[in-house]
């Protein structure tokens, strides 16, 4: 099976391309920080994300998407922008024929390192130790995606 796990964000998102086959560890086939400007408007952010992940898709075939489900966060305007930006995520992985799941921050963070509510320095030094080929992710929206990739593959069952 091959997993596209993208950590939803509007300036920034994590993407990562997992691979796993049946009793075999997760292999990261691609990973990366999508940016998009600020310079640009809204609308184009919004499409330069569709863009990117229809490119992606194109590129690495991959049957099924996960990405973290959206938690409410103080800053309203950003909470927004992050919604819009999952939005378009889920309508692309949709229109690209993916089969899409959604997890918790709460169950990737259990998955990952066995606590819940691990946090983000406790998250970034377990993903290398689940997968390799994470030497040159420096960014953790990078690492976030890597965790939600690996959090699909222990808790899907085909």
């Amino acid at each position: 099976m091959r997993i596209l796990a993208i950590d939803p964000g509007y300036e920034r998102l994590g993407v990562a391309i997992i691979d796993k086959e049946k009793h075999q560890k997760e292999v990261l086939v691609f990973s990366e920080c999508f940016k998009t400007k600020p310079i640009d408007t809204h609308t184009t952010r919004l499409y330069q994300i569709r863009k990117h992940i229809e490119t992606v898709v194109e590129k690495y075939k991959p049957q099924t998407m996960a990405t973290e489900t959206l938690y409410f966060s103080t800053n309203k305007k950003t909470a927004l922008l992050v919604a819009e930006a999952r939005g378009v995520i889920l309508s692309t992985s949709a229109a690209c024929g993916l089969d899409i799941f959604e997890y918790t921050p709460n169950t990737i963070k259990l998955t990952i390192t066995g606590y819940g509510n691990a946090d983000k320095r406790s998250m970034m030094d377990m993903v290398p130790r689940l997968i390799s080929g994470t030497e040159n992710i420096k960014i953790d929206d990078e690492f976030d995606a890597v965790a939600i990739g690996i959090t699909h593959s222990v808790l899907y069952k085909e």
